[in-house]
Formats: structure tokens, sequence, C-alpha cells
């Protein structure tokens, strides 16, 4: 009995019918990780109700459509959803052999955006705008292939069985294909994604098993870095503004703190129950700037309430909790990094975007997985969701 991989049966095993194949233990449908599915589509549901809801009434944004990007946002899942189903059919191993390509790409497009392509938008010259009121953010995808890319390198000799843990060159090669895409972006500058990158990159590092002095050191390197590029003036002054603003709410309550303050009011009026969706007075009024994107969680705590916000982070936690048995269920410890790459993405990028708008986080201008309205960080977030799916699906079944 033969087969090219875990889903194979014998040619010469009795034909169970099309339901049978689809229910069988070794079928791929079997094999899915549903509680993960079911908790992403969950989450874009809810994020398409609160997209519309924050969009309905703003006519200098619909051209009076107040569909307009209700039917973007379920576009875009529905493109990211394709986008999910041909990661798994592909599968995250025949990735790895392609990650060379995929790197070289994110990096043309990352450097595509430095050029007159790039376009400024909410502030951040981190889009290349495409046309027929599309544009693409290549940030989200390098999220992707810096996982993928360490992960190939640092797990290469491990999988072979030639070492037990990746050696120190292993691990400098990792961090130089990292550095490359993260401060070309940090050029734009586009302080938000760097944080995450960074994070999955220290998130990539626990999990390969390098040693405990390259994590030290990447910290220490990291709080360096961060004074350095205070004091050398790469961000930008709305940037530090924001910063500023996380610091002491009160310095500039109708500039830079206005957007946190807003936000604060419009989840403090929720209560337990919310106001009913369509039914909030700092939404309706329009009162929170980008309430579609980064503040999308203001709109469920004003209408959906306290119930409201805690079912979406509870749908956030299963998402992390799935992914986390999925990371310690495979065999090969590329499939692990992977998806502990994509964790410690999830993970801090959920923390960050629900953290500013209750003031215990800075402003970072990153949306909310699933939820927030957005094209490519919604295929980046349903690509993730792909790779997760393949190592669950690709791992050898119990005896």
């Amino acid at each position: 009995m033969t087969g090219t991989n875990n889903f194979s049966v014998s040619r010469y095993a009795p034909d169970r019918g099309a339901w049978g194949r689809l229910t069988a233990r070794d079928s791929m449908v079997r094999r899915l990780d549903w509680p993960l599915l079911f908790s992403a589509v969950a989450l874009s549901f809810i994020g398409s109700l609160l997209v519309w809801s924050a969009t309905r009434n703003r006519t200098e944004l619909t051209q009076g459509d107040p569909y307009a990007f209700l039917f973007r946002h379920v576009l875009n899942t529905g493109i990211g959803f394709a986008l999910m189903v041909g990661t798994i059919w592909l599968g995250h191993r025949t990735l790895r052999g392609a990650v060379p390509v995929l790197y070289g790409i994110s990096v043309v497009l990352v450097l595509l955006v430095l050029t007159p392509l790039g376009a400024t938008i909410n502030g951040a010259h981190a889009w290349i705008v495409i046309g027929g009121g599309f544009s693409l953010q290549p940030s989200e995808f390098v999220k992707i292939t810096i996982i993928l890319g360490m992960a190939m390198l640092l797990a290469a000799k491990v999988d072979a069985g030639d070492q037990l843990h990746p050696d120190h060159r292993t691990v400098a090669k990792s961090l130089g294909l990292a550095v490359l895409p993260m401060a070309i972006v940090m050029l734009m500058p586009d302080l938000g994604s760097v944080m995450v990158m960074v994070v999955i990159v220290l998130g990539v590092l626990l999990a390969s098993g390098a040693s405990n002095r390259w994590i030290f050191g990447l910290i220490g390197a990291g709080v360096i870095g961060a004074v350095a590029v205070a004091a050398l003036g790469v961000l930008d002054q709305y940037q530090i503004n924001r910063f500023a603003a996380f610091a002491n709410p009160e310095l500039d309550p109708a500039g830079a703190g206005y957007n946190t303050n807003q936000a604060r009011i419009a989840i403090g009026s929720g209560g337990l129950y919310g106001a009913g969706l369509f039914n909030g007075h700092q939404t309706t009024g329009q009162f929170v700037p980008e309430q579609q994107t980064d503040f999308i969680f203001t709109v469920a705590g004003e209408e959906l309430g306290f119930v409201g916000g805690a079912t979406i982070i509870a749908l956030l936690g299963i998402v992390l909790w799935r992914a986390c048995r999925i990371a310690r269920g495979t065999t090969e410890l590329y499939g692990t990094i992977v998806a502990a790459g994509i964790i410690a993405w999830f993970a801090f990028q959920s923390f960050e975007n629900i953290g500013m708008t209750l003031g215990i986080m800075p402003v970072a201008g990153l949306p909310l997985p699933f939820v927030s309205y957005g094209g490519s960080s919604m295929f980046a977030v349903w690509v993730a969701i792909g790779l997760l799916q393949s190592i669950r699906v690709q791992r050898p079944l119990a005896a």
C-alpha cells in the first residue's frame, strides 16, 4: 500500500462512496481543525456587521452607497477564504520550496512603496494603489514570508536529523533574512508593522530552540534600536505625537489624543449589552476616526457592549488555542516554527489593536485580525489560517 501523502488510500480499498471518502478518518475534511475555521469565519462575520455599522452613514467614504464597505469586506473575506483553500491544497511543505521566490517578491513589493508608485493613506506611506479603488499593503505579506523563510532556514538541519537545535550560524542567517524587509518597512515608516515583525522573529526563535543568548540579545538590541530611532528622527511627527498622547492622554485631547479619547467614550458608553447594532451615538455621529479599520473594536464595545467585545476576544482566544494545539501536534520543527510565528503575530496584533482602543497601548495603526476592514490584512490572515490547517492535515495519523 503506497501513497504520496497522508491522505492517500490504497487502490485496492473498497469504494466507500463520496460521503464515505469525505468522512473517512484519513480524509482531509475530517482532519481540518474545525474550531479554528469556525472561529475565524465567525470573526469575519462579526467584522462585516461592525464595518457596515461604522461606514453606512459616512457618505464621504461611501459616495452615497451605504453597502459599499460591507460588500468590499465580504468580497475581501471571500478572496481570503479562497487563498486559505489554495494554501491548504498546495501545503506548507510545498511552499517551503517556494520560499526564495515568495521572499523575493515580497521584498520587491515593499521596495516599490518607496518609489513614486507608493501612496500615503491615513498618514502611512505603506501602500501601492492598484486602481479601481483597490490598494495593496505589502508589509502584510512580509509577515508571512518572514515566518516561512526563517522556518525554512532554522528547521533544515534539525528536520534532516543533522542537529538537535539550530546553530549560531543558521540563526544569524535567519535574522539577516528578516532584517532586510523590516528595514525597508521601517523606512516608510510603518512602525506598527515593524513591531509585529519583531514579535514574530522572537516567537520563531523561541520555537526553534535557538540559544537563549539570541533571545536576550535581540531584546537588548530592540531597546537600543528604539532609543536610536527616537533620537535620529526616523519617525514622522504624527507617530511621535501618538506615543506622547499615550503617555499623557490629556496632552492634546483635540489632536493626537483625540482618537484614543473618543474610543474610550465609545467603549465606555456600551455598558454590558451595548446600545444595539447601528444605534451607537459615537458611531452614528462619526466621532471616532478610522472606525472601520484601526478602531473597529470601538463599534463592538459601544453597540454590542461588554458581551460583544468579550465574544470577539473569546473567538480570538480559540484561534490562538487551536494554533497552539497544531504547533504542539506536528512532528516536524518546520511546522512548529511556522505555527509559532503565526501565534506570535495574531496574539500581539490583537492585543495591540484592542489595547490601543482601551488606552493601555499606543496607537500603532494595526488592524484587528479578521475583523477590521482591509484587503491586504484579510488576505494575509486567511493565508496564515491555511498554513495552520496544512500543518494540521499533513501530520501523521495516530496509530
